[in-house]
């Protein structure tokens, strides 16, 4: 082997282990001459440990292969790293939900996923650093392609057909849906940019990528590497009239509509309301309640292999 050699370390989340698609595509690329190592998961928490200690292995690529935790937990531990010591990130999907490796035009097939983790180059992308907590305790992550906040937390990819038609459905369906769920709002104070603004959200979403809970695209114009996060605030509403008002202004996503506003910021604090239960927040797929959080962008913090016209780059339209 000589010091040049690429040397990829796949995680694998336990549960797909034995995923015979992903065997044949090992064996094939070890066959074509390529240095891969294998580790599967156990348990939580056991992707960012063993991505973490990728650098002590001459490790030069880790792919995660899995769905958005996996990738969420392989990247929080290359973050435990030192920016220069970091292996690039590459991703077999394999989970329910893909959201990031959909909308940055990956293949999701894992022969073809694994094919091209071998021959993308690496382009740095933008992290989000999350600080949340609750009573007093604090604690810090990452995320790569969206935080969800409110109501919308609570769509995941295991949610009912009728309430993934929340943001794209009519009225009818929407207030159907919200009854269905015990329609509730979220009183908080937000700041960002010097700006400060009490508000009453159904939904917060932050996106570094743009779709998050199995296809919802919540930050049309988000790009990875711009050093903004964009931020799409969805105030609560009181009759079928505002509601009707409300879904208009989901299809455009403007500044600063009545009840839809999109904007970018580096950084963005939510406190909620003093005697408040604490918020959902869902950070790349894992639902968790906080009173406080504080998002900020980490500019071009980790080197991810995803295709050279991947709408999601500030570049892709320049070359």
């Amino acid at each position: 082997m000589t010091d040049s050699q690429q040397h990829y370390l796949l995680i694998i989340n336990g549960k797909s282990a034995g995923n015979p698609a992903l065997r044949d595509a090992v064996d094939e690329q070890r066959q074509a001459g390529m240095l891969i190592t294998v580790r599967a998961t156990w348990e939580g928490g056991d992707a960012a440990d063993i991505a973490e200690q990728s650098a002590g292995m001459g490790i030069t690529h880790v792919i995660a292969c899995g769905g958005d935790g996996t990738v969420s937990e392989a990247m929080n531990g290359l973050m435990r790293l030192p920016h220069d010591h970091r292996p690039a990130l590459g991703i077999v999907p394999l989970g329910s939900a893909n959201d990031f490796a959909t909308s940055v035009g990956l293949p999701l097939e894992p022969g073809p996923a694994l094919a091209a983790a071998m021959t993308l180059t690496s382009h740095p992308i933008d992290v989000v650093r999350v600080t949340a907590g609750r009573d007093g305790e604090s604690t810090t992550s990452y995320y790569v392609n969206m935080t969800t906040g409110g109501f919308g937390a609570e769509i995941t990819s295991s949610t009912p057909k009728t309430l993934k038609r929340l943001l794209g459905g009519g009225a009818y369906s929407l207030m159907g849906a919200l009854k269905a769920w015990r329609h509730r709002s979220y009183r908080g104070n937000l700041h960002w940019d010097g700006k400060e603004e009490s508000a009453s959200l159904l939904l917060l979403a932050l996106g570094n990528g743009r779709q998050s809970g199995g296809g919802q695209v919540l930050a049309p114009r988000a790009k990875l590497d711009d050093g903004r996060l964009d931020v799409l605030l969805v105030k609560d509403f009181n009759s079928v009239t505002e509601l009707t008002k409300l879904i208009g202004e989901l299809q455009d996503f403007p500044y600063d509509g009545k009840f839809v506003r999109y904007f970018t910021t580096s950084q963005l604090t939510v406190t909620t309301q003093a005697d408040d239960p604490p918020w959902p927040l869902t950070l790349d797929g894992e639902a968790r309640w906080y009173d406080h959080f504080c998002a900020e962008v980490v500019p071009l913090a980790l080197r991810v292999l995803i295709p050279e016209d991947c709408p999601l780059l500030s570049s892709a339209h320049q070359h």
